[in-house]
């Protein structure tokens, strides 16, 4: 109770620092990094939009390629939000000793899990927006769509990169990260529309769904690129705000327990 209610020590000028620097780091294998970022969604797209797709009838009004690739743009960006603040991120905070390296200059806690968080959302922002140029190029979507889809992109980033943090926040080495993919991320996945309509789900399941951050993600994401109504979009949005700045605050209540004891 004493971390949630400990005032925050936050300054956007350190918070942007601490995520500079992950840039310049990162600048030096950033071709490779988003060579790999395109190589999974890029499969699930040729192997099954392609191959599976042809055995398909339209899907939600459309060819299974375009139903398949919209829902790819959230997939991809919550695993590249993912992988970075639980791999990466917990190299520099338990593994290499990053943070603790950070805390000895006049920054706070705080600015280095605002900034991890950042540069996190933002390692999944190029992973959305690779993706989305992609399918943009194969016109699946037209350009407007996938320009007006950016920021749903950078939410959706910001909102795993938060629930990641979460997570390392709590593993006590690399193994622990299996059971967050196992019983979370893959489910999840496989639940919240990327690959089949969630309608196609049994009532109670479809039910149970509408809690999961993924589905809200895909459900602001893809109407968006296919140019429908969606009603339900400002209920999207709120949701990954929410899951957002709760990921956010939980992870800051047990990083701050776990380093500052």
């Amino acid at each position: 109770m004493k971390t949630l209610l400990h005032p925050p020590e936050l300054s956007a000028s350190r918070a942007y620092a601490v995520w500079l620097r992950n840039v310049k780091v990162w600048r030096r294998l950033a071709v490779p990094s988003l060579l790999g970022n395109l190589a999974d969604p890029l499969i699930y797209l040729l192997g099954l939009g392609l191959g599976l797709g042809l055995l398909l009838p339209k899907v939600a009004g459309v060819t299974y390629l375009t139903f398949l690739a919209t829902g790819t743009v959230a997939f991809s960006t919550m695993n590249g939000a993912t992988f970075e603040a639980l791999y990466s991120g917990f190299a520099r905070m338990h593994v290499q000793k990053t943070w603790e390296a950070i805390m000895n200059a006049p920054m706070s806690l705080d600015d280095v899990i605002v900034g991890e968080m950042c540069w996190a959302a933002t390692k999944a922002f190029f992973s959305g927006a690779a993706i989305l140029i992609v399918i943009a190029a194969f016109g699946l979507t037209p350009w407007t769509h996938a320009l007006a889809a950016m920021p749903l992109v950078a939410l959706i980033g910001l909102t795993f990169a938060g629930l990641g943090l979460v997570a390392t926040s709590l593993a006590p080495s690399y193994d622990f990260f299996m059971y967050y993919f196992t019983l979370f991320i893959s489910p999840m996945a496989m639940l919240s529309g990327v690959f089949f309509p969630v309608d196609q789900l049994p009532a109670m399941l479809r039910a149970a769904t509408g809690w999961l951050p993924l589905l809200h993600a895909i459900g602001a994401v893809r109407p968006t690129l296919l140019g429908t109504p969606n009603p339900d979009l400002w209920l999207h949005v709120l949701v990954l705000a929410l899951y957002a700045a709760g990921g956010l605050v939980v992870a800051r209540a047990l990083i701050r327990r776990r380093l500052l004891k």
